[in-house]
């Protein structure tokens, strides 16, 4: 969904009016479940899919209709063979679909549903914090460096970030800060003296990222902890790390790069482990 949601917004900057389809309800078997989307251009370009097949090509007729109509319409879609207007899909369920016309002028419905921005909560005020955190600004995340250092972590060493707090101890990382599917974390604590530390209670949050800078000898030392407190390799498997795409980066500044890349990826719905 976050690639539709950037898309749209992309759109709506140019001018340019679209057409959204969202799976609001299914039962049964269906190609896709509740939450699927799909974008429409007027041109007939689309991005994402509410489950291919016949429902997808009915829901895209009906996409390039609303662009006449300039309306929004919930659409039932029944996909047993046997049922009379059935679309004889071998899934055999139902699938509600609201196909809503996203008036370019007046894109609010739009931007209250989808005013979703990515935070990235960033562990160590460190080199490889203060090179990131300004990539992430510009690449449209809010961000949060947290440091138990104040030298570290103050507004003057990070001047675009949206918040610097400077915390008592990593034992307590996540003090008044509520994760949610759309938090990024970022482990890089100084000579990862607090990854573990941070990691653990990481993996007890909700989050749309969690990745964790260091050699793979050193992940592998950290899991090795972890399992034996008690994660699973399935919580496990749901780490990036060691951190970032493969680039071959070393300085502070390329890692930074290949950290958002990273994040970017995930962001836009690409980031499989």
């Amino acid at each position: 969904m976050s690639k539709i949601v950037y898309i749209g917004r992309d759109l709506i900057e140019k001018g340019e009016s679209f057409v959204i389809a969202k799976v609001v309800e299914t039962t049964g078997s269906t190609p896709r479940k509740k939450g699927a989307w799909l974008l429409m251009r007027e041109d007939g370009a689309r991005y994402g899919t509410v489950g291919g097949g016949k429902l997808e090509a009915e829901v895209e007729r009906l996409a390039l209709e609303a662009f006449q109509t300039k309306g929004s319409k919930l659409h039932q879609f029944r996909l047993k063979p046997e049922e009379q207007q059935g679309l004889d899909m071998r899934c055999g369920g139902d699938a509600d679909v609201l196909i809503e016309y996203v008036d370019a002028a007046k894109p609010e419905s739009f931007i209250e549903e989808f005013d979703v921005k990515s935070t990235a909560y960033i562990f160590g005020g460190g080199h490889v914090g203060l090179a990131l955190e300004p990539v992430l600004s510009y690449i449209g995340f809010s961000t949060v460096v947290i440091d138990d250092r104040e030298e570290y972590a103050n507004s003057s060493r990070f001047a675009e970030a949206d918040q610097v707090r400077v915390i008592k101890s990593f034992e307590d990382a996540f003090e008044d800060i509520k994760t949610d599917e759309n938090s990024y974390i970022i482990i890089v604590t100084r000579g990862h003296s607090f990854d573990y530390t941070v990691l653990s209670q990481s993996l007890k949050r909700k989050a749309a990222y969690i990745g964790m800078i260091g050699s793979k000898g050193k992940v592998a030392d950290t899991f090795k902890r972890l399992r034996d407190d008690g994660f699973s390799q399935k919580e496990l498997d749901k780490v990036y790390s060691p951190i970032g795409l493969s680039i071959f980066a070393e300085t502070p500044e390329e890692i930074a790069v290949s950290v958002a890349a990273e994040m970017i990826k995930v962001r836009a719905g690409h980031g499989e482990r």
